[in-house]
């Protein structure tokens, strides 16, 4: 059962992989790829299991085909520093270059990779304007203007029947929408925290997709206690 959220006047599905389709645009949205991220800590002598870029593709693959969208806006920190694309395997690569000769394919810059990915085709953009909506990697608190973004990785701390439970979510005001991050290996930032409080200027609805439902929680600086 498809679910949606509206926002600016346009009518958005949120996925439970972290991605928004927007059906008006047959696009895809999703923020904070971070691509090569375990090879990169391999670098510092630091070792993490080298899957992150394949699972993190393989869901990307998986949600293009289930909404069949035909654009793609990654909105940022694609990659997980600018010598990503460089390391990243041969099988990955092929793939993801398949995927930008195909569709309509933006590659927003991020504070990680900046122009990184060009070398995989696609187009490559500091910021984009889609319909009424601007979309750029960090949300700016003066913007007016409606915008879609990434950057913080939000997430949303549940009290349930005792426990505490953390997902991702998408958080939106009146005039901002941020995606959780979409990389394998990527952690998340508490939507309560002053740093998201004050990028965001206003009150946050936090929204946790599931398959057959997005529950929505106005989001406060406290934990938001279900039950």
């Amino acid at each position: 059962m498809a679910v949606s959220l509206s926002f600016a006047g346009e009518t958005f599905r949120p996925l439970p992989c972290g991605g928004l389709y927007w059906p008006a645009q047959n696009a895809l949205l999703v923020a904070d790829l971070h691509f090569e991220k375990a090879s990169f800590y391999g670098t510092l002598g630091q070792f993490l299991p080298p899957y992150d870029s394949v699972d993190t593709l393989a869901c990307l693959i998986d949600a293009i085909a289930a909404t069949g969208a035909t654009r793609v806006w990654c909105l940022g920190d694609s990659f997980h520093d600018a010598g990503g694309p460089a390391r990243l395997a041969g099988p990955a690569r092929a793939a993801l270059q398949a995927l930008t000769r195909t569709l309509d394919w933006v590659w927003i810059t991020g504070n990680h990779d900046d122009r990184a990915a060009a070398t995989l085709g696609g187009r490559v953009m500091v910021e984009a304007q889609a319909g009424p909506l601007l979309l750029r990697h960090e949300a700016e608190r003066s913007e007016l203007r409606p915008e879609v973004s990434g950057h913080y990785h939000p997430k949303l701390r549940i009290r349930l029947r005792g426990r505490t439970v953390s997902r991702r979510c998408f958080a939106v005001t009146t005039t901002k929408l941020v995606l959780p991050s979409y990389g394998a290996l990527t952690g998340g930032l508490d939507i309560g925290d002053p740093a998201f409080v004050a990028a965001m200027g206003g009150p946050v609805s936090a929204y946790v997709a599931l398959d057959d439902r997005v529950l929505c929680f106005p989001a406060t600086r406290a934990e938001v206690r279900v039950g």
